[in-house]
This record gives C-alpha cells, sequence and structure tokens, in this order.
C-alpha cells in the first residue's frame, strides 16, 4: 500500500481534486478510473478508500442497473434528482 492509501485524508482529498478536475467533462467514474489517481496500489486497497468515502457521504454510488459509478456527493445527475430512492 502506498503512503497516500495509507493517509485516508491525504487519499480523499486526491479523489476530491482528481474528480474536480474531471467534473467540465464528465461527473461519474467508473471504479478503474481510480487506478489513475493511484497507479501503484492494488485494486482491492482502492475499493477499501472509495468504499470509505462513499461511507463518510464524500461520494455516492449511482447505478444504471448493469453499471455501477461512483460521483462527488452533490454533483452532476444522481439517484436524488433522476426521481429514483
Amino acid at each position: 500500500m502506498s503512503d497516500l492509501l495509507a493517509d485516508k485524508e491525504a487519499a480523499t482529498k486526491a479523489v476530491v481534486d482528481w474528480m474536480t478536475k474531471k467534473a467540465g467533462s464528465k461527473t461519474k467514474f467508473y471504479f478503474k478510473d481510480f487506478n489513475k489517481v493511484f497507479p501503484d496500489d492494488k485494486p482491492r486497497e482502492i475499493k477499501k478508500v472509495i468504499n470509505k468515502m462513499v461511507q463518510d457521504e464524500v461520494l455516492e454510488y449511482w447505478s444504471s442497473g448493469s453499471t455501477t459509478m461512483y460521483g462527488l456527493k452533490g454533483s452532476g445527475i444522481q439517484h436524488s434528482s433522476e426521481g429514483e430512492e
């Protein structure tokens, strides 16, 4: 595990900063997109950080039914604004 993933606050900041920079072109991301933020880490470790960010309500899930994506809480079109509960 990299030092960045070991420091949860730094990892959260790195994800939020990366997603904010991309916000002009997209607001939802596949899990594999987060490999670009943590290229030296294993997917299982990245998944732990991303799931923790969902629990902490920094990120939220978006699902089309067949695909799950992640977005910053409150940005872009999410479940609540699509009439889904």
